[in-house]
């Protein structure tokens, strides 16, 4: 990052309190650093701590004379190699969403044609909720880049996914975004990754064993390389791989939803163990236990998202759609059927039946119209830089 110029807008949460780290790591790695602080920030960090340790004057109003009759906030959109929102609140995220300019944070937002990083942090209700989820979609398709939020306890006592990312995340998604000079740079991926939870009743639900660590390795192998990463996720209990944008769903559906707001995209790399079935009718309440023994549960198809994506329109479609089989037994030969059902470029094929779901090593097969390519038994990481240098030379150079 030497010699870039970062924007740091800073929103009101306790997380802003995090900020001043922030500044030191982005400094130590080469960047200069200016701050615009909302009015809600400032009830949580001071315009004299950012300045004194930004070493530049922080922005606070639209309606400041001096600045404005100069159009400030247009200089401040478009003198800055990267901005970066930190703490995104929901408020900032719904702002950004829908084109708001009321006050100097949003504004200059709107007007900037640089490259954008939010990490989000509220409470996990307000990042469950729909209107959220709504507005994270939008923000994603038109082109913000995210890094988190983390999951585990917050402020105000609660715990679920939330946190702020920490500084030490953000730092290195924004040094990926600005020193991004890869084969994969200008390209963008996306990864689907873990399981799907299918709810039975709101207490159960059906899903299966994957970790989704393969998944998250070859989201971070990809963004090694440049990629802008699009990372859809289950319910995992790993940690986000860092400079990628991740969106995270429960269901089939909703990961189909999230893959196809987030195209178009030049690749797609469909890593996740999606359930093939859902119980038709979810129960409303707790499905109690009674004299007549297990309930009967019906049935339904979930949409199958690697082949729903392999045929597409040429113009919507990615350009390299790589799925992965799952096997226990006949595996070639099951990945092969799988893979002309599927429509799919490359097929990675896998044997599950011994700890690999939830284990640290992978031995796949890459099945392709030039043949099939077995590599020996590696890490996941192995595999996934693998892939990852696979996949940038055959889209090679943006």
């Amino acid at each position: 990052m030497n010699g870039k110029s970062i924007l740091l807008v800073v929103g009101g949460g306790i997380a802003a309190c995090k900020i001043p780290a922030l500044i030191r790591l982005l400094q130590k790695a080469g960047a200069s650093v200016q701050c615009v602080l909302t009015h809600a920030g400032a009830e949580f960090v001071t315009p004299l701590a950012l300045g004194a340790l930004s070493r530049a004057p922080v922005r606070t109003g639209l309606f400041d004379l001096d600045d404005e009759a100069a159009m400030g906030h247009i200089q401040l959109s478009r003198a800055a190699d990267l901005i970066v929102v930190a703490p995104a609140t929901a408020d900032l995220m719904a702002k950004m969403a829908t084109g708001q300019a009321s006050d100097l944070a949003s504004t200059v937002l709107l007007a900037t044609d640089k490259p954008v990083l939010i990490a989000p942090a509220m409470n996990v209700r307000m990042w469950q909720h729909p209107a959220t989820r709504r507005n994270l979609a939008t923000l994603l398709a038109d082109g913000v880049h995210v890094v988190g939020p983390d999951e585990g306890e917050m402020a105000c006592g609660e715990f679920g996914p939330g946190r702020m990312a920490e500084p030490e995340a953000i730092r290195d998604a924004a040094h990926r975004l600005l020193g991004a000079d890869g084969p994969l740079s200008g390209r963008h991926v996306l990864v689907t990754s873990g399981p799907t939870h299918e709810p039975i009743d709101p207490v159960r639900y059906i899903a299966n064993r994957s970790s989704g660590r393969q998944g998250a390795a070859i989201a971070a192998a990809l963004a090694k390389l440049g990629a802008r990463v699009s990372y859809i996720t289950g319910p995992v209990a790993i940690a986000d791989p860092a400079g990628v944008d991740v969106i995270r769903v429960q269901t089939a559906r909703e990961m189909l939803a999230a893959v196809e707001a987030a195209l178009p995209a030049d690749a797609a790399v469909f890593a996740a163990a999606v359930a093939d079935w859902r119980v038709d009718k979810a129960a409303a309440c707790k499905i109690k236990k009674g004299k007549d023994g297990a309930p009967a549960l019906a049935f339904a198809e979930n949409p199958d998202i690697l082949a729903t994506i392999a045929a597409l329109p040429a113009q919507r479609r990615p350009r390299l759609v790589v799925g992965f089989a799952a096997e226990t037994d006949n595996v070639l030969a099951n990945a092969r059927t799988k893979r002309a059902a599927k429509g799919c470029d490359w097929l990675v094929a896998n044997d599950v039946s011994g700890d690999v779901m939830g284990g640290a090593s992978n031995q796949v097969t890459v099945l392709d119209d030039a043949g099939e390519d077995a590599w020996p038994e590696m890490s996941k990481t192995g595999v996934a830089e693998r892939l990852a240098a696979r996949i940038a030379e055959a889209l090679g150079p943006a």
